[in-house]
């Protein structure tokens, strides 16, 4: 059964800024030379990742809203330099935006049920080439 994982965008405030950082960061790894694989570290190491990588992603909660999600490719834990258990959360580029859901603040990744997530918004419908603004703004009304 597919489990996912939800998580507070810290630095970006809009799918766009997040959608520019995971372009930049790619960039940068292609001109490196580097394997383009799309990281996100987290000191909580999930434990249940047959279900996660069962289709799962990552929600991002970004201004109070759930509001997009990259699929989860690879969770792979770790031990830093300083001793402290990690874990890299490998994340499929593509940024797909979802209907916003609100959530209130927390501290690290909450497990989240498939049956609860958001649902996508389907390219052509409207509701993906929409301003971030106003898109925010049909949310909030309902009718998107």
């Amino acid at each position: 059964m597919t489990l996912h994982l939800v998580k507070l965008c810290v630095g970006a405030d809009s799918v766009e800024s997040l959608q520019a950082w995971t372009d930049f960061r790619t960039e940068q790894l292609r001109l490196a030379g580097e394997p383009v694989e799309l990281t996100h570290t987290t000191r909580m190491v999930p434990t249940r990742n047959e279900e996660l990588l069962d289709g799962g992603s990552l929600y991002w909660v970004i201004k109070g809203r759930i509001q997009a999600r990259q699929r989860l490719i690879d969770i792979r834990p770790f031990t830093d330099d300083a001793g402290v258990k990690r874990c890299d959360l490998v994340l499929e580029p593509r940024i797909i935006l979802t209907q916003h859901q609100p959530k209130r603040p927390f501290q690290g990744w909450r497990y989240l049920k498939a049956n609860e997530a958001p649902k996508d918004i389907r390219t052509g419908t409207g509701g993906a080439s929409l301003p971030e603004e106003m898109r925010r703004e049909l949310a909030e009304l309902g009718l998107i």
